[in-house]
């Protein structure tokens, strides 16, 4: 987000132009708005096909104190049979929400945004999500540029099966800028930041 500077560990998941979530108007200080149906994306599964789905929220933990970063997902994606990575399709939504605290005298800042998801791949207990960005709000504009151009941003997902396999984890990955190619579909970077609070739930291509 311009003027919104990012510590170094943060660049795996967040760009200088900073992250989203969506709903019309500002959000409460601890609850980011839910994100529309994903009906006019709903798909369904064609017979004999494999089915991924992933839902949930989650509050991701964050290097400076007083930011609040969440992302709600209900995405899910059809694959042709045994052995094919890619999804045939993928339909759904995911919502990135980003609180940043009063400082300096300014006011508490919100930025969020919907992307309609184009796709979904998963792999035991991590999953992969792209989408376009669709709708924007808060009080911050600084991603009019993105939704003119419906820039594609992509998450990545490890969801922990128990306390055995450590907390669940997010990565984001930012938006290409104005003349640089979009992010390719299905990409994303590493699952770096915790998630501290909420979950997701993720089933691995499954029968329908």
């Amino acid at each position: 987000m311009p003027g919104f500077k990012l510590p170094h560990r943060s660049v795996t998941f967040l760009t200088a132009t900073a992250v989203v979530a969506a709903a019309a108007g500002i959000a409460s200080a601890s609850t980011a708005p839910e994100p529309g149906p994903a009906g006019s994306a709903r798909a369904s599964a064609s017979d004999g096909a494999l089915v991924s789905s992933l839902k949930g929220r989650g509050r991701m933990d964050y290097p400076e104190p007083g930011h609040d970063i969440q992302v709600t997902v209900d995405a899910h994606a059809s694959f042709k049979g045994e052995g094919w990575t890619m999804p045939d399709k993928a339909w759904g939504t995911f919502r990135i929400f980003h609180r940043m605290p009063a400082a300096n005298g300014a006011p508490e800042r919100v930025n969020w945004g919907d992307f309609k998801v184009d796709c979904l791949t998963s792999g035991g207990p991590t999953a992969t999500v792209t989408g376009r960005l669709v709708h924007t709000g808060g009080n911050v504009d600084a991603w009019d540029d993105y939704l003119e151009r419906h820039v594609r941003m992509g998450i990545s997902f490890y969801v922990s099966e128990g306390e055995a396999g450590g907390p669940s984890r997010i990565g984001l990955s930012g938006g290409t800028q104005a003349g640089e190619p979009l992010l390719s579909r299905c990409m994303a970077p590493a699952a770096d930041a915790e998630v501290i609070e909420g979950g997701y739930s993720l089933t691995d291509k499954g029968r329908p």
